[in-house]
């Protein structure tokens, strides 16, 4: 089964539809790929997906598992736009070496390689995606990316992921006022790992809970912390954890 759904936005309304729901500017579309959330109205994490301009229409690439239900939450915000959302028949091809012609590159890090789509079944080249994440602390949809997430706290900001100068979009006031008004005491961050520890695992200090352990590679892992509680011993179960 595909990991990602690749649907088709066409319309003369679709690039103003969208720019008024993501976190990110559509008119970054003419430059290549773009990555961006849908947040409800509380600011919080309802999928992220990459869009990509295909002639007069819009691809959106998204994780399997939240097409659906984004389908869906697109087709309650566009009311009478002149925006027809549906299947592309494209499928994700994606690698870190050379790049074949019509692929672009990931905008979240240069170490994700490229993006591309194709009639052919979805592929990759075997790199190793999730010690590349971990690596550059870049989180996944569905593991660090929830929807009890906030897209400032999951890095978005250093993963071209938000746009603060592009206008409203949905969440943008809990997002904005993230960013403006307070310092994050939460968030994603690498640490290391010294023992056994599978994700989910809570991390502690003096017996209390300061984050969660999530995606590991090796002894390195991206955990969700406590910034202001995180400090001197961590555990992780009876690993040692380190913040890098």
């Amino acid at each position: 089964m595909p990991t990602r759904r690749i649907l088709r936005l066409s319309g003369a309304d679709t690039e103003d539809f969208l720019q008024g729901l993501v976190t990110n500017d559509t008119r970054k579309l003419d430059r290549g790929l773009v990555y961006a959330a849908l947040l409800n109205p509380q600011g919080k994490y309802l999928a992220d997906f990459f869009l990509k301009r295909d002639g007069a229409s819009i691809l959106l690439d998204v994780a399997e598992p939240l097409a659906d239900g984004l389908v869906k939450r697109l087709s309650m915000y566009k009311l009478r736009a002149d925006v027809t959302i549906g299947e592309s028949g494209l499928h994700l091809q994606r690698g870190t070496g050379p790049a074949p012609e019509g692929a672009l590159m990931d905008p979240r890090h240069p170490a994700l390689g490229w993006r591309a789509y194709a009639q052919a079944a979805e592929s990759d080249d075997g790199s190793d995606w999730d010690a590349i994440r971990v690596a550059h602390c870049i989180p996944e949809t569905g593991i660090e990316l929830t929807g009890d997430s906030y897209i400032l706290e999951a890095g978005f900001e250093t993963l071209n992921g938000v746009d603060f100068r592009k206008g409203c979009y949905v969440g943008q006031e809990v997002t904005a006022r993230m960013k403006h008004k307070t310092e994050l005491r939460k968030g994603l961050a690498k640490v290391t790992v010294e023992g056994p520890a599978d994700p989910g695992t809570e991390i502690t200090t003096d017996g209390k809970t300061v984050g969660t352990l999530h995606s590991r590679s090796g002894d390195q892992a991206i955990a969700y912390l406590r910034f202001d509680r995180a400090k001197g011993d961590l555990q992780a179960g009876t690993a040692r954890v380190r913040m890098d």
